[in-house]
Parts: C-alpha cells; sequence; structure tokens
C-alpha cells in the first residue's frame, strides 16, 4: 500500500472539506456555482488585499483616538470611528493591492495561487480596486478633519499613502530605506487621527517595532539582496534619527510634560519583552529558517493589538483595553480562515498540466 505525504494528506482533507461544504449548500437549496461565485468574488478581493489583518491598522488608529479623546477630554462620535475605519481599511487595502500589481509577473513564478497571477482578478479589476481603496482613504481623512477640525490628517494619510507607493515601487528593493519606510508608514497612518501625538510613545513604539520586526522576518526569510553590515547600521541608524527628531518636536511643542513619563509605561515595556520570549520560541519550534520568519511576522503584526491595548489599559481604563482585545482574536481567526479558504480554493480547481 502506498503511503500518502503530508501535503497529499492536507490536499485530501482539503478537497473532502470543500465537497462537505457544496453538499451542504446544495441540501440547502442553493448549487456549487453559488459558492464558485462567492469565492471568486467576494472572498478573492479579501485575497488580494490581505484584509485579514486589517483589524491590526484599525486597532493602532483606534488607540491614537482613545488616547487623544482622554487628553482633549472629548468624546469619540460614530461618524468620526467610521472614518477612523475607512481610513485604516483604504490604506490597509491599497498598500497590499499595489504590490500584488506590481509583483503579478514575479509571482507567476513562486506564487502562482494569488488572485493575480492566478487570474481569478483581473489586471484592470486590480487597479480599479486598488485606486478606489487609495481614494476612499483619502476621502475619509476629510470626513475625519471636518468631524474633528484637525485638517492635518489628511495630509498624514497622503503622506502614508506616498510612503506606501514608494515602498511598492522602490524600497522593497532598496532594502534598509524600504524597512524604515515600512515602520513609518505604521507611525503615519497610527498619528493620522491624532496629529497632536497624545502620547508620545505610543506611534514611536509601533515604528520601531515594525522596524525592527521587518527587519529580522527578512533575515530569517533569506530575501534577496541579503543583508550586509552596512544594511544592519543603515536601519539601526535611521530609525535612531527618526525617534530623535521625533522627541526633539515633542519636547519643543510642550516641553517635558509632553512625554508623559509614568510608571504605566512599563505595561507596554513588559510587552516587548514577551515579544522578545514570543520571537525566541518561534524561532526554537519553527522547521526552517523561512517558516520562522513567516510565522514571526504574522506574530509581530498581530502584537500590535497587544501594544495598542497596554496603552489603552494605562491611559484610558481597563474596559476600553478590554474591548479593543477582542481584535486579537478576530485578527488571527480572519487570517486562518483566508488561508484555509485558500487551500480549499486551489484543491477545488482543474489542475493544469504541462507535457515534459
Amino acid at each position: 500500500m502506498k503511503c500518502k505525504t503530508r501535503g497529499e494528506e492536507s490536499r485530501h482533507v482539503s478537497a473532502l472539506s470543500y465537497n462537505r461544504i457544496c453538499r451542504y449548500f446544495g441540501r440547502c437549496g442553493y448549487n456549487a456555482n453559488m459558492l464558485s461565485l462567492l469565492s471568486q468574488r467576494l472572498l478573492t478581493v479579501l485575497q488580494l488585499t490581505r484584509m485579514a489583518l486589517v483589524f491590526t491598522a484599525i486597532s493602532n488608529a483606534y488607540c491614537t483616538a482613545l488616547l487623544l479623546s482622554v487628553s482633549v477630554d472629548a468624546a469619540l462620535d460614530p461618524g468620526r470611528m467610521l472614518s477612523i475605519t475607512g481610513i485604516s481599511v483604504g490604506l490597509y487595502g491599497f498598500g497590499m493591492s499595489l504590490n500584488d500589481i506590481i509583483d503579478r509577473r514575479r509571482d507567476r513564478q513562486i506564487a502562482s495561487h494569488r488572485p493575480l497571477p492566478s487570474g481569478r482578478v483581473g489586471v484592470l479589476t486590480a487597479h480599479t480596486i486598488c485606486t478606489f481603496l487609495g481614494l476612499s482613504a483619502v476621502a475619509c481623512s476629510i470626513l475625519y478633519a471636518n468631524f474633528s477640525g484637525r485638517w492635518m490628517s489628511p495630509v498624514l494619510v497622503v503622506a502614508a499613502g506616498l510612503l506606501i507607493t514608494f515602498y511598492d515601487f522602490a524600497g522593497k528593493y532598496l532594502v534598509a530605506p524600504g524597512l524604515i519606510a515600512l515602520g513609518l508608514i505604521r507611525f503615519l497612518h497610527a498619528l493620522a487621527p491624532a496629529p497632536e501625538i497624545p502620547v508620545l510613545w505610543h506611534p514611536l513604539l509601533l515604528l520601531t517595532h515594525v522596524t525592527i520586526l521587518s527587519t529580522v522576518a527578512y533575515v530569517w526569510e533569506q530575501k534577496r539582496p541579503p543583508l550586509t553590515k552596512i544594511h544592519w547600521w543603515s536601519v539601526l541608524g535611521g530609525l535612531t534619527v527618526v525617534d530623535a527628531i521625533v522627541v526633539a518636536l515633542v519636547l519643543e511643542r510642550s516641553g517635558w510634560s509632553g512625554l508623559h513619563l509614568t510608571p504605566w509605561l512599563a505595561l507596554p515595556g513588559a510587552a516587548v519583552v514577551g515579544f522578545v520570549a514570543l520571537a525566541w520560541w518561534t524561532w526554537r519550534r519553527s522547521p526552517s529558517r523561512r517558516e520562522a520568519g513567516q510565522r514571526l511576522m504574522l506574530y509581530g503584526l498581530l502584537w500590535l493589538i497587544v501594544y495598542d491595548v497596554c496603552f489603552v489599559f494605562a491611559y484610558v481604563g481597563w474596559l476600553p483595553a478590554l474591548l479593543m482585545l477582542l481584535f486579537l482574536p478576530v485578527a488571527y481567526f480572519s487570517v486562518q480562515l483566508m488561508r484555509w479558504w485558500s487551500t480549499v480554493v486551489a484543491v477545488s480547481q482543474t489542475p493544469e498540466f504541462k507535457r515534459a
């Protein structure tokens, strides 16, 4: 009897899952075409824009908005929260879809299962989605500025969009500038709802975490070109300069009181230590360096929500922090759902055979 490999067993289980779903919809009066249409339209768009992880961006922006609401004693009405959500969804989806549009030819060789190279999304459709998301982010920032009177917010959103465009077109090939750009994108996005920087350490921690996380994951995944000592010093030096400039600007505007140095900062500090331990555990438990890097990147992005919870708990209150913590399981299970669905769609498609 021929033994099945682990990959064959996984595809077999996925195929069975797909068949069960189709039978279920058939018993309910639907057919497999309905399921196929859903996968080709809505879920394919979600895959193109990587919306499973958009909750990390929404959490970052909500955190900054909550910190600002406490510092200026202003309530967050539904209009402001919805516009903040629109900014996060627009910027995140714009960046991810633009990246796939630019990399579609390369993805045909190394990631043919993605929506664009697989043909499940047309190039024109992808451009339309990307443009719509970018414009919606700017429109929502203008709407937020109209609600709050903070007209610096659209400027920050446009700046984040330009950085995203720079990274997708050139930054990711320049190594150090691209890695710093990733941190700055998260920094500008988090500041969009609160240009006043209510608590300096929150956006600075996001900037530092994303930059270092991206650098370590880059090394572990053995991407090309490889990081040299010059690249390492460029990343760390550039990150230090940016942090120093932001701190200096806050000191010049608000003095030492603007730094909000309190014992509660030990809470996000403990979260940093916790993530270092998680990274070490990830390295030890992963079967390969590449898989370790991929896991680290996922865990690191999800960990941004943990930082948000720590800051909200320290400066706002325990109940908003508890509600914000719900973003973590939602984001994690969204990622797992999209991965599972990608496998189901892959095994359900007719395989292509080439003559040897």
